[in-house]
């Protein structure tokens, strides 16, 4: 058997529902898992869904609270079985210089990036525990490493991701549960067209950084997203690993 091999396991990927967390999900499936995709717009879905093939299930979801969190991995588990892989992709920003960002705004970003993570990776512990194993995947992004003037909130939710990952690792080890990190680079999404929108010469400066000259597409991390949810990992654990193209790699 493979050790990339996901047949019989049951995945969840939050934000899956478009970008790169479809990606992911499309990787996941074309290598046997059974997946679930969790999100807030029902109506985006449709198209993943199409996507993914009829075995596929989506999940209406508002992930900002633990009790939603744990509803949430309850009804994936009632109608796929129980969650072995975890992928926290859900996420958000407010492009703005800090001087100016709400409170509200500071608050939003952090419930959705850091604390849906955390409270998704408390919901599926216990049924992972009880599995014998479990492959959690924290998505955060090359700004875990890099500050931004235009998004301070967005930059500090992916360090905390990054970190809590490692955190995480060293403490559900001993249960047989990887934690890892992936750090995306510019990948071509929603999100990122409207950064360079907003964002004047962002286009150029990507282009100019990333040494494969591109931006990314979101099946470029369906590979490591694959590794990661694997047996192939199983000694991998606490890692954050840049699927950038090579942008943080130069200096």
């Amino acid at each position: 058997m493979s050790p990339f091999d996901l047949t019989g396991r049951v995945a969840l990927i939050t934000g899956g529902n478009g970008g790169i967390g479809l990606g992911m999900a499309i990787g996941l499936r074309d290598a046997g898992a059974r997946i679930a995709i969790a999100g807030r717009n029902a109506n985006k879905a449709k198209a993943a869904l199409e996507a993914l093939g009829p075995d596929a299930i989506f999940v209406e979801a508002d992930l900002s609270t633990k009790a939603t969190c744990a509803k949430l991995v309850a009804d994936v588990t009632a109608k796929l079985g129980p969650v072995g892989i975890l992928i926290n992709n859900a996420g958000t920003t407010v492009r703005k210089p800090p001087q100016d960002l709400t409170e509200a705004e500071w608050n939003m970003v952090m419930d959705t990036n850091v604390n849906a993570a955390f409270f998704a990776c408390q919901a599926v512990y216990p049924g992972m525990k009880a599995l014998g194993y479990g492959k959690i995947i924290n998505i955060g992004s090359v700004m875990s490493n890099f500050g931004s003037p235009y998004a301070a909130p967005y930059a500090a939710s992916k360090a905390a991701i990054m970190n809590l990952s490692k955190a995480l690792a060293t403490a559900w080890a001993v249960d047989n549960i990887q934690v890892n990190s992936i750090l995306p680079g510019w990948i071509t999404t929603e999100m990122t067209d409207g950064a360079r929108a907003q964002v004047p010469g962002l286009n150029e400066i990507v282009m100019a950084r990333t040494p494969i000259a591109r931006w990314g597409v979101p099946a470029d991390l369906a590979g490591t997203a694959v590794f990661l949810a694997s047996k192939a990992s199983d000694f991998v654990n606490g890692a954050a690993i840049p699927v950038d193209g090579g942008y943080m790699s130069r200096g």
